[in-house]
């Protein structure tokens, strides 16, 4: 079984305009950081035209998605009834993006399965993050 989930998603952007743009987008998972989950958007899709993505927590993507959760640069909320908006905040400004519900559901149940809740901490690798942070000094 593979060790990274990669799941497409559709956002769209939320505007000051009526009209909301829909963009691509990639979740990402990899049970070798099983904390986090990383969002991706493709280079047309953002000002500068790279790629961005952002890193928040597995926890806050699965709470946010039935309760306002977050209080710092990424926040999640529901809704309506089958959608979650995502709200991206940095120094330039603050994206908002809603993204089917039902989509975000798959891709946690499909990164629960690899990495249940609660047993997170058998995957962290604590010798490589260590020697890591030591500056690889061994």
């Amino acid at each position: 079984m593979s060790s990274v989930i990669e799941q497409s998603v559709q956002a769209r952007m939320v505007a000051s305009a009526p009209r909301m743009e829909t963009l691509p987008a990639t979740l990402h998972y990899d049970r070798q950081d099983p904390f986090a989950v990383r969002m991706a958007f493709p280079g047309p899709a953002t000002l500068e035209g790279t790629e961005v993505s952002w890193e928040f927590s597995r926890e806050l993507l699965a709470t946010g998605m039935d309760h306002p959760a977050g209080a710092g640069d990424v926040r999640v909320r529901p809704y309506g009834y089958d959608r979650t908006v995502l709200e991206f905040h940095a120094a330039e400004g603050i994206a908002m993006v809603h993204v089917r519900t039902a989509e975000l559901r798959r891709f946690l149940e499909r990164a629960h399965a690899l990495v249940p809740v609660g047993h997170e901490f058998r995957f962290l690798d604590l010798d490589r993050d260590l020697t890591d942070l030591l500056g690889g000094a061994g």
